[in-house]
């Protein structure tokens, strides 16, 4: 296993200001995130963001963004959802176009989706790996969904109905949330496996870092492993209120990271 290195998605971070109602302050985001020894982050790559991610020593990752994938491909308006940020990540010289499959019926009030749905998403998803293979970006299905009819159904988007272009992303949280294992997600699918989302559970609360919870996170960097993965190890951690912290943001990354390096270091 090469792995790129370690990452991390902004939404973790972000909380703190938004419980404030204040804008992120990406500058101490990026020192923090340095100083827990991360390599780069995983946000929109406009100029301004690369710039002070750059100047903390930080790359960017990949791009996230959500759609409604499940809706038909022209409703998706691509010209302006994903190619200029494609375009930005490649400038960037980022790897991975991360997309999330937004839930049906918006995010208060999930709705079942059906068979002919999934196939429609993964459909629109080989689109938009094809419409991006100019910029040679490895596009990613993101899973998010909580429960497990959507959680499958958006893995057999990939699996069963995209193009081989399209990869997933396993979130280890909300894979975990859904019922469903991601370490075996990992197994059944090596060849799709492009991008993965580290976060620690217990039932459908996140714990702090990834040192706790019900997922063996040794045994997932086992499996790794096992698959040669050669991605980003991009870190998801969330504080969220009923998680309880006893520790900052940043002190619980550091936490991970390190641990991380252990069990990548067990195993070389």
């Amino acid at each position: 296993m090469d792995i790129k290195g370690f990452s991390s998605a902004m939404f973790g971070w972000n909380i703190p200001y938004w419980r404030e109602n204040k804008e992120p302050a990406l500058e101490e985001i990026f020192r923090h995130c340095a100083e827990a020894g991360l390599h780069a982050v995983e946000l929109d790559a406009s100029p301004e963001k690369v710039q002070a991610a750059q100047a903390y020593g930080l790359a960017v990752s990949g791009t996230y963004i959500g759609l409604d994938l499940h809706e038909l491909f022209e409703s998706l308006d691509i010209e302006k959802s994903i190619l200029p940020a494609a375009r930005r990540l490649s400038d960037a010289g980022g790897s991975d176009l991360i997309l999330n499959a937004n839930p049906k019926g918006g995010w208060g009030n999930p709705q079942p989706k059906t068979e002919e749905e999934f196939k429609r998403q993964g459909a629109n998803l080989a689109r938009i790996a094809a419409a991006v293979r100019p910029y040679e970006l490895k596009v990613c299905l993101h899973n998010h969904a909580a429960d497990n009819h959507n959680a499958e159904g958006d893995l057999r988007s990939v699996v069963d109905y995209a193009s081989p272009e399209v990869h997933l992303c396993v979130d280890t949280g909300w894979a975990h949330v859904a019922g469903a294992d991601p370490i075996q997600w990992i197994r059944d699918y090596p060849q799709r496996i492009a991008a993965v989302h580290l976060r620690n559970q217990i039932g459908d609360v996140p714990t702090e870092d990834i040192l706790e919870g019900e997922i063996d996170m040794p045994e997932l960097v086992r499996t790794l492993h096992t698959i040669d993965y050669r991605g980003w190890l991009c870190f998801e951690l969330w504080h969220r209120e009923d998680t309880f912290p006893k520790r900052t943001m940043a002190e619980d990354m550091r936490r991970s990271v390190e641990a991380l390096k252990l069990w990548l270091d067990e195993i070389n």
